[in-house]
């Protein structure tokens, strides 16, 4: 039996859905987490496990635009359950070649291309299979618990993948993977039903050009939103260059480890998940876009200084919390004022065109803060060993150069968000939130 939206249960079927795809995204973070400690153990190089990310992340840029011109098109749940499986088959492949003792970097790195590919083509269908489902009323709300549920899967992602990792194999998180997998593949193909909208067979008669171009009309016409989507452009490629530094500190540096690094994940979830919950419970704001900014700001001028000149598990952890308890807040209101403003038979569209703008930045930051801690920032540190001044900042050894560059990504992503706020586009958008 389907299960349907009632007038005592209206967001049944979301919330079937959203419990069920988090429990497939966390077997898919916790392998995903396992392998980076894997790569990195088996090349001591931040750039090798930076390009995990770029594999997954470059399909976004190249595909994501025409993923939404067709998403408009295609079945919304037959979309869903096709990305799922091909995905789930690379996951079957990376066991088979991790069982059989030939599995190779390489290897990895065209599986996540497979699943960013996969990504590109359902997330756009998700996200407005989501709209769908859910009456409008509750666009905040289902925004609060999808950030929930994402700072769940940050917060158990590095204690149980290390569990597993520790207690059993790479090979027992890889089956967790697959189980959650056919729980949320088997949901969704017998327990959900999707209704399409009316304007999808208008959509189909477009070609994927005309599709396409017309999401990127509609950035083109609405300059706030366009120039909204490239203010987190902006901040994408520093935190994307954090990411991509995170593990070669932590990994390599005297008294941290990879639990070290698992615990200050661990706190990146903790704060999340509260801030995701304070999202959840939160009144609609005045302005959308204040809170927007206030909660990047805050968060772009704490947490990379505390990981920069913190010495101690403590104060990374104190960084983790304070930079990532406002993101919640962030993305609930972003996504609700997307919502808000896109109109329905449109969004898949749209959607793709924010994902090639505002994600472009993420492989590029990867690249560049692997090739910054390998080539630049490490071996400039390697040369600091009578600079006292240095050494009091950053410390000494491998990871001091790793450190060193999060000091220097905190000023830009304050800088950056200091001049986004002189953006009048952007805040123009506050006015016509009044008659949203």
């Amino acid at each position: 039996m389907k299960i349907q939206n009632t007038n005592h249960g209206e967001m049944g079927t979301f919330l079937v859905l959203w419990i069920t795809q988090s429990f497939s995204e966390l077997g898919s973070a916790m392998t995903s987490f396992a392998l980076i400690i894997w790569l990195y153990g088996q090349s001591g190089s931040a750039l090798s496990t930076a390009l995990l990310s770029v594999c997954s992340y470059a399909p976004y840029i190249l595909l994501s635009i025409f993923a939404g011109a067709l998403s408009d098109t295609w079945n919304k749940k037959t979309t869903m359950l096709v990305c799922d499986s091909l995905a789930a088959l690379g996951t079957v492949v990376l066991l088979i070649l991790l069982e059989t003792g030939q599995l190779q970097p390489w290897h990895l790195y065209v599986i996540n291309a497979l699943n960013g590919t996969m990504n590109t083509v359902q997330q756009p269908a998700s996200e407005v299979a989501i709209t769908l489902i859910t009456p409008r009323k509750y666009y905040q709300k289902i925004s609060g618990l999808k950030a929930f549920s994402n700072a769940l899967v940050t917060v158990l992602t590095p204690m149980l993948a290390t569990a597993l990792l520790t207690l059993v194999n790479l090979q027992a998180v890889i089956f967790v993977d697959l189980l959650t997998f056919l729980t949320a593949f088997f949901t969704l193909l017998f327990l959900i039903r999707i209704p399409e909208h009316d304007q999808e067979e208008k959509n189909k008669t477009h070609s994927v050009l005309q599709s396409a171009r017309e999401g990127i009309d509609y950035l083109r016409q609405h300059q706030g939103i366009l120039d909204l989507i490239l203010f987190l452009a902006a901040i994408n490629l520093t935190a994307s260059i954090y990411n991509a530094a995170l593990p070669a500190m932590f990994l390599s540096r005297s008294g941290a480890g990879k639990t070290v690094f698992g615990l200050v994940t661990m706190c990146t979830g903790l704060a999340t998940l509260l801030g995701s919950l304070v999202a959840s419970l939160l009144p609609e704001p005045k302005s959308r876009v204040r809170t927007i900014w206030m909660a990047l700001f805050f968060s772009m001028s704490t947490e990379n200084f505390f990981l920069a000149f913190g010495k101690t598990t403590p104060l990374w952890c104190t960084g983790a919390i304070l930079g990532w308890l406002a993101i919640p807040v962030m993305s609930t209101n972003l996504e609700a004022l997307m919502r808000l403003y896109i109109p329905v038979e449109m969004q898949g569209r749209v959607y793709a065109a924010r994902n090639t703008l505002q994600f472009f930045t993420i492989p590029v930051g990867y690249l560049l803060g692997g090739f910054l801690v390998d080539k630049v920032f490490e071996p400039f540190a390697a040369t600091q060993t009578s600079n006292q001044l240095f050494l009091l900042a950053f410390g000494s050894g491998k990871g001091s150069g790793a450190a060193f560059l999060f000091a220097v990504i905190g000023f830009i992503g304050v800088v950056t968000c200091l001049v986004f706020r002189k953006d009048r586009h952007i805040w123009k958008l506050e006015e016509d939130h009044i008659s949203l």
